[in-house]
């Protein structure tokens, strides 16, 4: 295959092409072109031009496009998941399962389609308002730019594109360079079903594309997942656009005293490990009371050596290659510091080639470079704290707030951590990487601004517009 650039519905070349290398093996999955300046700016003006086409459409008939687009997402299953697969490592069930949540997430924006709601707005409750009737109307912002990262190049994709048509905006889809190819399949299969120039992508080097994008006044939003200083670089330039920065976190899961020990170690460990850690809400830091340290750090290096380390497109591979060698140099540079300052390697510790081996690391204190910013692969660093309090301080001396767990049998305990736990989800007797494509997905401090799921990110892809009558 092939894959182009796509503005205004025509398939735009470049004069410049980089390649896309599968992470496993290093071959090349692909080539992509390069934009330029003025291809950028080609595309800014089709989806200014598109407004006004897919405002003509009825609720129902996006309903239908999203819902007609959801259907052929389906019939494609099986080749974008192994695309996935070939451009990220990601293991061939992960990517299966990324597409699963992609088509579900699309039905949640057929759906939402349908509910866009102003309200009746009590204006005679004010001085001077008698006699007068108001209310107010959803309308779309007008152009949504979606700058996405490599590790779900499908279903992060939707989460932006998606609301943004179900709100009547017109989009401009730039995936990650590492892995843009399904996410720009996922593309021409919206641009199909809705009036051209209302879906348009471009493939290429974030300092020409983003920086146009973040400050062109005709781009209206900015939905952008990625590393902290490129996300406060956009929310600088932005000035008046809205932006949504979704920014990864250094997520926490505590397991008290009270805890079944058995659940967290099955819930820990696929949060650490899930696409070789190389998730924002997966499992970071492991906080264990002094109780059950043994017992949980036993159990968990059990579960880790059964782990299968192979070929992503093994249907019985758990743990795939990270995206790129500098990335598993850089995990392997986290873990041999954490060594050398006094932790303990209990399982793993090994790396080959883009391959890091699932890693269980115990004596981790909060000091530690491994745990005090995000690690990005597959270890699952043990923390060791006494008490309540001193694990809800520890979950919360992070620069991040995206999501965080805590395993208890005690209400009280969960309660507690609930209410304290600076994050924007804990969720109690589940680790932090759990999801749903519904729900309201964002965080707190460096962990970014704005909520994901489909409902709350329409509800940001539209201005409010009061309408008014005299009625004397």
């Amino acid at each position: 295959m092939k894959m182009e650039m796509m503005i205004n519905s025509q398939k735009i070349t470049g004069n410049e092409r980089m390649e896309v290398l599968n992470p496993y093996d290093n071959t090349v999955v692909d080539t992509i072109p390069l934009a330029d300046q003025k291809t950028v700016y080609d595309a800014i003006k089709s989806a200014k031009n598109a407004r006004q086409d897919i405002n003509k459409l009825t609720s129902r008939q996006v309903y239908y496009s999203l819902h007609d687009a959801c259907e052929q997402l389906r019939q494609n299953r099986k080749k974008i998941a192994r695309t996935i697969t070939q451009e990220t490592g990601k293991p061939i069930n992960a990517s299966y399962y990324e597409l699963d949540r992609s088509i579900e997430t699309l039905i949640f924006a057929a759906e939402e389609s349908k509910r866009i709601y102003g309200e009746n707005v009590p204006i005679d409750a004010g001085l001077g308002g008698q006699d007068v009737m108001a209310f107010t109307k959803k309308i779309p912002l007008g152009t949504v730019a979606a700058i996405t990262p490599f590790n779900y190049p499908v279903n992060l994709a939707i989460h932006k594109l998606a609301p943004a048509l179900a709100a009547k905006n017109t989009v401009i889809l730039k995936p990650s360079s590492q892995a843009p190819l399904s996410g720009l399949m996922l593309a021409h299969i919206l641009a199909e079903h809705f009036p051209h120039g209302v879906v348009n992508t471009l493939t290429g080097t974030g300092k020409i594309i983003g920086d146009i994008l973040v400050t062109h006044d005709d781009v209206n939003k900015i939905s952008f997942t990625g590393s902290v200083p490129v996300g406060r670089q956009i929310a600088k330039n932005a000035c008046m656009k809205k932006v949504t920065l979704e920014l990864g976190g250094n997520d926490p899961t505590i397991v008290l005293e009270s805890a079944d020990i058995d659940k967290a170690v099955e819930e820990v460990a696929n949060g650490a490990y899930l696409f070789s850690g190389q998730v924002c809400m997966g499992v970071k830091r492991i906080i264990v009371e002094s109780k059950i340290i043994d017992e949980f750090t036993d159990k968990l290096v059990k579960k880790t050596n059964k782990l299968k380390v192979g070929n992503p497109m093994d249907k019985n591979t758990d743990i795939g290659p990270l995206i790129n060698h500098e990335a598993a140099e850089k995990v392997n540079r986290l873990v041999e510091d954490a060594k050398a300052n006094g932790a303990t390697v209990e399982a793993g510790g090994k790396m080959e080639a883009n391959f890091y081996w699932p890693t269980v690391i115990s004596r981790v204190n909060e000091e530690m470079e491994l745990v005090k910013n995000e690690t990005f692969g597959p270890v699952a660093p043990i923390i060791e704290v006494h008490d309540i309090d001193e694990a809800i301080r520890m979950a919360n001396n992070t620069p991040y707030g995206l999501n965080a767990g805590v395993f208890t049998e005690n209400i009280h305990e969960a309660l507690k951590c609930v209410n304290m736990i600076e994050s924007g989800s804990v969720f109690v007797n589940k680790a932090s990487t759990f999801r749903t494509d519904n729900m309201p997905f964002g965080g707190f401090k460096n962990s970014g601004t704005g909520k994901e799921g489909i409902k709350y990110a329409v509800e940001d892809m539209t201005r409010t517009k009061l309408i008014g009558f005299n009625l004397n």
